[in-house]
């Protein structure tokens, strides 16, 4: 694309381009180290850093211009790159990628899936339910997909930058994509990253405390996460779950899913057997609907029928058509991900808050033996959790392996300490029902070398990353990798 036709497309005055270089654009970036030549490079000024201060550089790798809060300089005399003013430097970045990748967002329905729990299971779903009746792109941290085919992971984040959501959404477009199925976390909404896109149908799974680090409290929390419906609409929301309140309204249309006798989408009944469930579904006109779910956990119940109800509202195709489907799911790695069944079972799987571990562990399958649990709390994010999150493992499971979850700049001993804590409040009793193993994989060994026939041991936190990061390095990881090898007796 021109830079004066970028230009143009982003503010509609040619006149503001006409100073500007007639040169190619290859790309929009917000990092400097990855300016590539043709770049417009968007310097935002954050609470650390100032990417002014990295002009200098940005001109050197090729940059056609830069985009920030100081003063126009189209000959970039001032900053050594050509330079355009910008009110909001955050929201800059969707705006200016969205402009050179063609608008994007206006070429697809884009269909949005929130809550603390249940966002990529919920998403996976209503990808694959959509993608049996027309080419779906799926944008998520655990399975990303355009159509059938695996595309560039989705990002680090859950919701990742303006840029990447942007390019995303054109490598749906350009692959002739009908819908996008997107995580949408409440990071990225307030930090702008999901600017630029209108949403169709949007889903909210439940809100229970997490990022209370970033949002400050849980009032503030449900407000980013209301914002989605308020651009949304259709809002699929879970009538069973707390805050619904907070969702109800926001956008044009609600519709209500779960047990509630007012839901739309009635949960009639849940049958769970060793490989998933069996779901009895009411619908809004009345019918009954059966619906087999290969997913291990009763809370899936949730999952799958807001994801079937999203789906209906989408393609307006019958309720058992899609629920029909549902029994082909082939899954969602790290989520309730089996490893093994016997003699002893091994789980994988993503909960790493309270509330989530707590619904997971209650949520599985009668046992023989004993629970064990093999758990750890993020370095660098809420610290308020971590207390909790040792009383929970130690109250539901029989043995807790506590260990690493990505300490980041945070000394791992001084996380454990505080999940001890919380498992010595519970009444846990160190050797006995819990043990500190700093060392995630050595953690994960000793909880397989002491199963016992019958038992069933649940590896939570990681589920589908692929880093384990640490005070002075970051490890690729795999955790189901990581529990077969252990299981094999490699080193």
């Amino acid at each position: 694309m021109n830079l004066r036709d970028l230009v143009t497309a982003v503010d509609g005055h040619a006149d503001r381009a006409r100073d500007l270089p007639d040169a190619t654009v290859t790309g929009v970036v917000q990092d400097h180290r990855e300016v590539q030549p043709g770049s417009v490079f968007i310097a935002r000024v954050g609470a650390k850093f100032d990417a002014h201060d990295w002009l200098p550089s940005v001109a050197e790798a090729g940059a056609v211009l830069a985009v920030g809060r100081g003063h126009d300089d189209p000959s970039g005399g001032r900053y050594g790159v050509p330079y355009l003013h910008t009110p909001d430097d955050r929201a800059a970045v969707a705006v200016w990628a969205s402009a050179f990748y063609r608008q994007p967002a206006d070429a697809v329905r884009v269909l949005g899936v929130t809550g603390t729990d249940g966002k990529t299971s919920t998403a996976s779903l209503l990808w694959w339910l959509l993608q049996g009746h027309s080419t779906t792109a799926l944008g998520s941290t655990a399975l990303s997909r355009i159509g059938v085919h695996p595309a560039t992971a989705f990002g680090g984040f859950t919701t990742p930058e303006a840029t990447d959501v942007q390019a995303f959404l054109a490598g749906a477009r350009d692959a002739g994509a009908e819908r996008v199925v997107m995580e949408s976390s409440s990071h990225g909404l307030t930090l702008r990253r999901l600017d630029e896109i209108a949403f169709k149908t949007s889903v909210w799974t439940n809100l229970t405390p997490e990022h209370l680090d970033f949002h400050g409290s849980m009032e503030a929390y449900a407000a980013a996460k209301r914002t989605l419906f308020e651009r949304s609409e259709t809002a699929v929301l879970n009538a069973d779950a707390a805050w619904l309140e907070t969702f109800a309204g926001a956008a044009q249309r609600d519709v209500l899913y779960g047990e509630h006798p007012l839901a739309d989408w009635r949960i009639l009944d849940v049958s769970e057997h060793a490989g998933g469930m069996h779901v009895t579904v009411g619908t809004p006109d009345g019918q009954t609907v059966p619906m087999d779910v290969p997913m291990v956990g009763r809370y899936n119940a949730w999952n799958a029928v807001g994801a079937l109800a999203a789906a209906v509202v989408e393609t307006n195709l019958p309720a058992a058509t899609l629920a029909a489907r549902m029994a082909e799911f082939p899954g969602v790695p790290g989520r309730m991900q089996v490893v093994q069944t016997e003699p002893f079972a091994v789980i994988v799987d993503f909960a790493h808050t309270p509330t989530a571990l707590e619904t997971m562990l209650q949520a599985l399958p009668e046992r023989r033996g004993e629970l064990r649990v093999v758990v750890g709390a993020a370095g660098a994010r809420d610290p308020s959790k971590r207390r909790p999150l040792g009383e929970t493992a130690a109250r539901l499971a029989d043995m807790t392996y506590f260990t690493e979850e990505d300490s980041r700049h945070e000394p791992t001993d001084a996380i454990l300490e505080e999940l001890t804590a919380g498992a010595r409040d519970a009444g846990g009793v160190e050797g006995v029902s819990y043990v500190a193993i700093p060392d995630r994989r050595e953690a994960i060994r000793a909880a397989v070398r002491e199963a016992r026939e019958g038992d069933v041991i649940v590896l939570c936190g990681k589920g589908h990353e692929r880093t384990l990061e640490r005070m002075n390095e970051t490890l690729d990881w795999d955790e189901a990798a990581e529990a077969a090898a252990a299981l094999a007796g490699d080193d």
